[in-house]
């Protein structure tokens, strides 16, 4: 099956690690979505959840994926990185298909 969004390695070995570190029941998912869309844009949003009725499933690099129907089109092509540097560290969401400024 296609899957919406792609996550990188780097990511990916990030997100085991929480689930193994962080008590991640083993029946928990992780929940990819948006939030938001008012004047400050759409914000992405990650966590752990169960399965709900109006989800779509996806096993990306290994990893037990969950999508709500509803922000599928929101997702579409997006990828999920892992940044870490000196003053900052964290998930990343980019559009690999859509060139950065310094890219046209």
């Amino acid at each position: 099956m296609l899957t919406p969004i792609e996550i990188t390695p780097k990511a990916a070995l990030e997100i085991k690690h929480i689930m193994a570190t962080k008590n991640i029941p083993l029946d928990y998912f992780l929940r990819v979505g948006v939030k938001g869309g008012g004047c400050g844009g759409m914000a992405f949003a990650l966590g752990f959840d169960k399965l709900k009725p109006e989800d779509q499933r996806y096993e990306v690099q290994n990893i037990p994926v969950l999508i709500e129907k509803k922000h599928l089109m929101f997702l579409m092509g997006m990828q999920l990185d892992f940044f870490e540097g000196d003053e900052a560290r964290g998930f990343t969401f980019t559009n690999p298909s859509i060139p950065k400024r310094h890219d046209l």
